[in-house]
């Protein structure tokens, strides 16, 4: 009869495997709710900072307007408002806009080598997509936060004003 041998078992040492609260963490940032709960209380975040933002604003420019009898005071609170409120836009698009753009250039990446490319074309033509995605992202993102400042701007100057008329 042949001898086996047996393998003793072995332990992990502390050293060699991941903490459990790391494992935890990592089992909890798997899951598609727990990013749903980020993504939501980073805007509730962003929205907070914001109204409080705009409380200041506006208990700013009336300290000022009982002051000032030109529309000077509404004409820096608008732009500022503006200003701030499209940068906001502009984060909120990006967190949208990040993981369609993700999507996507796994999307074209996997059907240019299912296409049969060769790995080094594939890298090349990964990265020129890249590019072009990026470019693309950023001067719409760019384009969109614009539209929302100078929007925000304008409302808010006439809002200013009105108010002051009161």
């Amino acid at each position: 009869m042949a001898k086996i041998e047996e393998e003793p078992e072995t332990t992990p040492t502390p050293s060699s495997s991941p903490p459990s609260s790391y494992m935890f963490l990592l089992r909890i940032m798997s899951k598609r709710r727990t990013w749903a709960c980020i993504f939501v209380l980073v805007y509730g975040i962003l929205l907070v900072c914001s109204w409080n933002f705009l409380k200041s604003m506006i208990s700013w420019y009336n300290l000022e307007a009982e002051s000032s009898s030109s529309g000077w005071p509404a004409l820096y609170a608008s732009v500022a408002l503006g200003g701030v409120f499209g940068v906001l836009s502009m984060v909120a698009a990006l967190a949208v806009m990040v993981p369609a753009v993700v999507v996507t250039w796994i999307a074209v990446v996997v059907l240019l080598a299912f296409f049969g490319k060769p790995r080094r074309t594939l890298v090349v033509e990964g990265r020129k997509i890249t590019k072009e995605i990026f470019s693309f992202v950023v001067r719409i993102l760019l384009k969109e936060g614009n539209v929302v400042a100078a929007l925000c701007a304008v409302l808010g100057y006439f809002a200013l004003l009105r108010s002051n008329a009161d």
